[in-house]
């Protein structure tokens, strides 16, 4: 009788305090998380730095092939930015920076895109127990590879543009160093991007590669863009690396005057008017151009933030 006495007064107590008293409110918090967008941003760019700091795999591996690349393709293509009296020339010009362009780009993105396979399976956890938000976490990984590609470009720039002896300007040497480092940015932003919105890494070179080869094929080089089939013309101007050589090459030799002797080796022009009618280049529209370059950078990252906070490929 006295355990049923004292069964009926802690029931008659839990349902008494398990009734809020009137004045009461429920508890409610302004928002999901403690700290606002740019605190979890900073906390997870600091986390990100370390966490980059710390993969020697990655970062001294990429420095590393960097150097290799440059000198290889520098001492292939030496004193072809020099050599600027016949059409072969410019078009050794393109070769060189063409080839330059998808090798250490595709290189790095294909390199990338293991590292953000585990940095976002390890975010789903962090994410589940309300450390931050998916867009601080997916910028942090975007800002954290500025200062990398930075260093890359600088060191490829630097060899590659002295071993190819164009021309020692300050204004085209900086124009060189945008557009690579805009280029490895969106190479490298477009490898995060394929990994972010495929279930890891090992399908994500599968989905990317197809690209690779339509960017290789209407980037201008092989196939000039005037001699594009109209109903394919716009993939040119929808393709990253077209806007890259555009640059690249106009920003080189679009201002040159001298005479330029064409393949017959009979007719002479200059580089400016050879550029315009062959592939259709202006040095005027060189300020668009680098407007493009950065805006792919813009387009790949945002889609990879949103497929970051969209898309959840954890296996319960």
């Amino acid at each position: 009788m006295f355990m049923l006495w004292h069964s009926r007064q802690t029931q008659e107590m839990v349902d008494i305090l398990s009734r809020p008293r009137r004045e009461s409110k429920e508890l409610t918090f302004a928002t999901k998380y403690s700290q606002p967008f740019f605190a979890q941003y900073a906390a997870c760019l600091w986390k990100q730095n370390l966490s980059y700091w710390r993969n020697p795999q990655y970062t001294a591996v990429r420095f590393f092939y960097t150097v290799i690349i440059s000198l290889m393709f520098g001492t292939i293509c030496w004193k072809f930015g020099s050599r600027r009296e016949t059409q072969h020339d410019i078009f050794n010009a393109m070769g060189a920076m063409y080839a330059a362009v998808l090798f250490i780009g595709i290189t790095n993105a294909t390199s990338v895109q293991p590292v953000i396979s585990i940095e976002r399976f390890v975010s789903y956890r962090e994410r589940a127990a309300g450390m931050y938000s998916a867009l601080p976490f997916a910028f942090s990984l975007v800002t954290v590879e500025f200062p990398y590609i930075l260093v890359q470009s600088l060191i490829y720039g630097t060899i590659f543009y002295s071993l190819g002896s164009f021309e020692w300007t300050a204004v085209k040497f900086l124009w060189y160093l945008f557009f690579m480092y805009f280029t490895l940015l969106y190479f490298t932003f477009y490898g995060m991007m394929t990994t972010a919105i495929t279930p890891n890494h090992t399908v994500a070179p599968i989905i990317a590669a197809p690209f690779y080869t339509l960017w290789n094929l209407f980037c201008g080089f092989m196939i000039p863009r005037k001699r594009i089939p109209a109903w394919w013309r716009w993939y040119y101007w929808a393709n990253p690396v077209s806007w890259t050589l555009y640059g690249l090459l106009t920003s080189q030799f679009g201002d040159l005057d001298q005479p330029l002797l064409l393949a017959d080796g009979i007719t002479t022009t200059t580089a400016v008017d050879f550029l315009r009618d062959h592939f259709g280049f202006r040095h005027d529209f060189l300020g668009v151009v680098a407007g493009m370059v950065a805006g792919f950078c813009v387009l790949f990252a945002v889609v990879f933030a949103l497929a970051i906070k969209y898309l959840n490929f954890q296996r319960r």
